[in-house]
């Protein structure tokens, strides 16, 4: 199974447009795949879609309650400081906290880091090819 941190601009995609960002959700709802989460990118998915989606407190609570059931909670230890937006920092710093294999994103900072120890970073279309091992439209 893989284990994959994803970057919040996928939540934001697949909670607010659904398509292949979606799809990811369903994969560990499923239990196809791990998707480790920490407390900062969980903050940082809350405040973009109550800010820039408008979304009132009754759906940020039930969308906290639904992902807290499909991912896989981790609270860094170490404090990195690898790219120059934090927020890309604490994405970072969950997948190497919970051993994840992959970061799934849309940020060209992160994706230009190809790799980072034995992470690899990738777009959601990529990573649905490896996961399952057929070509995918691009999206």
């Amino acid at each position: 199974m893989e284990r994959v941190t994803l970057d919040t601009n996928i939540y934001v995609s697949a909670l607010n447009f659904g398509g292949k960002p979606a799809q990811l959700l369903g994969m560990a709802q499923a239990g196809a795949i791990r998707i480790d989460i920490s407390d900062a990118i969980m903050a940082e998915l809350m405040r973009v879609l109550r800010e820039d989606f408008a979304w009132d407190g009754y759906r940020l609570h039930f969308m906290r309650q639904g992902l807290s059931e499909i991912t896989n909670r981790v609270e860094p230890k170490r404090t990195l400081k690898v790219v120059d937006d934090p927020d890309d920092d604490r994405i970072l710093e969950c997948a190497v906290e919970a051993g994840s294999e992959f970061i799934v994103t849309n940020d060209n900072a992160i994706l230009r880091l190809g790799k980072y120890g034995e992470i690899t970073m990738i777009r959601v279309v990529d990573f649905l090819q490896r996961v399952l091992g057929r070509q995918l439209p691009a999206q």
